[in-house]
């Protein structure tokens, strides 16, 4: 793959980007609001967008003034989510042969993800393709998530990969600039959830790819 020149790593998010999972996180929002008889705000989306497990549970209390801790509410995101990663959740369409690829031509892989590390490991491990990657870390194990760099430094770290040798594989405009302030080059994704934001991703991405068989 001539897109693959001069890369040493391929760093993926997760939700939106090697697996079609964000549609069920608004319902999740919807339905956790809903249990506090809280209405969902249509803002909230791309209030969270990027940040890591933990600090979507802190920015809820904030926001929504819940008494839960916060221990509590991410278990309780974590339950919700947990058969849709399991068994219903898809990898996006034609992302094997570029997992395949890499593998067979020494390019490392890790998975930089806001999610949670027990849906990161139930969905992966569901399809089967947890030894493909060398690094998979989440936002709550590094200070800030997305946009700030930090978890895709962190992966680049793992795999011992210098920032402007590794790629990144996002569907975010947050992740986007994460990638970008990592020094790493970054390939948008594209995924009905961020099409509000479809501009900006293209315009800061270096790439911009409605399916992964665009490829070549």
């Amino acid at each position: 793959m001539q897109i693959l020149n001069d890369i040493r790593a391929i760093i993926f998010d997760l939700d939106g980007t090697l697996v079609d999972s964000m549609w069920i996180w608004k319902q999740i929002d919807i339905d956790f609001l809903g249990k506090r008889n809280i209405d969902f705000p249509e803002d909230l989306q791309k209030e969270i967008e990027g940040m890591s497990f933990t600090e979507t549970a802190t920015y809820f209390i904030n926001r929504f003034k819940l008494e839960e801790p916060l221990e509590v509410i991410q278990k309780e995101w974590n339950e919700m989510a947990k058969t849709f990663y399991g068994s219903q959740i898809k990898l996006k369409d034609q992302v094997m042969p570029l997992i395949e690829f890499a593998s067979q031509n020494d390019i490392k892989l890790g998975i930089g993800t806001s999610n949670s590390r027990e849906l990161l490991y139930e969905v992966i491990e569901a399809h089967g393709i947890k030894h493909y990657f060398d690094s998979m870390r989440t936002s709550c194990e590094v200070d800030k998530g997305k946009p700030s760099p930090d978890i895709f430094l962190k992966v680049a770290e793992d795999l011992d990969i210098h920032p402007s040798q590794c790629l990144v594989f996002e569907d975010t405009h947050a992740g986007v600039i994460a990638a970008k302030r990592a020094g790493m080059r970054v390939i948008a994704v594209y995924d009905e959830l961020s099409e509000p934001y479809i501009d900006d991703i293209k315009r800061d991405a270096d790439m911009f790819i409605y399916s992964f068989k665009e490829l070549k």
